[in-house]
């Protein structure tokens, strides 16, 4: 099924976003707040971080009782991998879980353990489906819960050496290292540079399974500490590189969130941008110069500026589902845990709330009619 078909139209939705002047765009929970141990903790994926960082900030402004935070992939001050991070108040310390599949391995092993009763992390932000190696949507399991749609395609600087277009096969050739130069493909001639994120990365095992490659040939390049997502790691810089991204991500970059305060992206006493009013709170614009490109003949998006959606019509196998990850109820009709049921269930505030749902389109990505939907 075509994912991107069920798009809800939502002009009057974006039209809802938060206009407040904007502080630095920094994540996590606030400076000086200890999670209460029945708050709901999400940890995990890169791709929907910032998303969730805007809903913790739209919710606990409008909500009193049990509150929600997200914690990022990285150390959004710092950029550091793996620092030790207290979920909740009176949880031991842990690493920071990087991306989707660590977020879902935390959640399953319950890594954090518990605080007065509750867990440490209550779901992980996932930006792939289930995978065969995750504990199965039954009793002691994990039920994965759609919270919106995305789509994937090969991006490279904008001054490249490939082609304008690209094939399913031909990207499979060249992650299998069958095809390395561009001129094999339609380029200059150019040694194909093809690079891939951290191994946690929901993105890399979602294009990974698209273009049909289960290992990826010795000619790739990977590095424990190149983010997902982004063209600014100099390990991106050059004009042979192809790099895949998520689409809604790149939207959310270029066209709602601030330009980082210098070309690299570093943070300067903490801070990596200011948004202005209008803009995203969350996450900066770290695409550097970086282009998406056609699968195919097909556009990954539609629209010009702000207006700038994911195409509905996009390859099917690179389009995807987004998921909050959470631990198997048995006595709930959806099996999301009850507590969690009015975050993230059907009728739930990220699924029915405006101001929800206009956070999800400022985002770059695609409300769902199957938003809350549990598998």
């Amino acid at each position: 099924m075509r994912i991107l078909s069920k798009l809800v139209t939502g002009s009057a939705l974006a039209a809802a976003a938060i206009t407040l002047a904007a502080a630095p765009a920094l994540a996590d929970p606030p400076t000086g707040v200890r999670p209460a141990p029945n708050s709901v903790v999400a940890v995990g994926s890169d791709t929907i971080q910032n998303v969730f960082d805007q809903f913790s900030f739209d919710f606990n402004r409008t909500h009193g009782g049990r509150k929600l935070y997200s914690w990022d992939a990285t150390n959004p001050k710092t950029g550091a991998v793996h620092d030790l991070i207290r979920f909740k108040r009176g949880c031991s310390l842990q690493q920071r879980p990087n991306g989707s599949s660590e977020g879902v391995t935390a959640v399953g092993s319950n890594l954090g353990g518990s605080t007065a009763g509750n867990p440490c992390e209550d779901l992980a932000r996932s930006s792939r489906a289930r995978a065969t190696t995750d504990p199965p949507f039954a009793r002691g399991g994990l039920a994965f819960v759609t919270l919106a749609g995305d789509a994937v395609t090969w991006s490279t600087p904008a001054v490249s050496n490939a082609p304008l277009r690209l094939s399913p096969a031909q990207l499979t050739a060249i992650y299998e290292c069958s095809v390395r130069n561009w001129r094999q493909v339609g380029g200059r001639n150019a040694p194909i540079k093809a690079i891939l994120p951290q191994s946690g990365s929901g993105t890399l095992k979602f294009f990974l399974k698209a273009i049909n490659v289960t290992t990826p040939g010795t000619c790739v390049v990977t590095s424990a500490t190149l983010e997902e997502n982004e063209g600014v790691n100099p390990i991106l810089h050059s004009p042979n590189a192809i790099y895949p991204y998520s689409i809604g991500k790149f939207i959310a970059e270029k066209f709602h969130s601030a330009r980082c305060l210098n070309a690299a992206c570093k943070p300067v006493r903490g801070v990596i941008c200011r948004p202005a009013r209008g803009q995203n709170l969350f996450g900066c614009d770290t695409h550097g110069n970086y282009v998406l490109h056609p699968i195919n003949r097909t556009p990954p998006t539609i629209g010009f500026g702000r207006n700038t959606k994911i195409n509905p019509g996009f390859i099917p196998n690179f389009t995807r589902k987004l998921f909050e990850v959470v631990r198997f109820a048995p006595r709930t009709r959806d099996h999301i845990p009850a507590y969690l049921e009015p975050f993230f269930g059907t009728r739930g505030w990220v699924c029915t709330n405006r101001i929800a749902r206009a956070d999800l389109l400022n985002y770059g990505f695609v409300i769902l009619a199957t938003c809350g939907q549990t598998q």
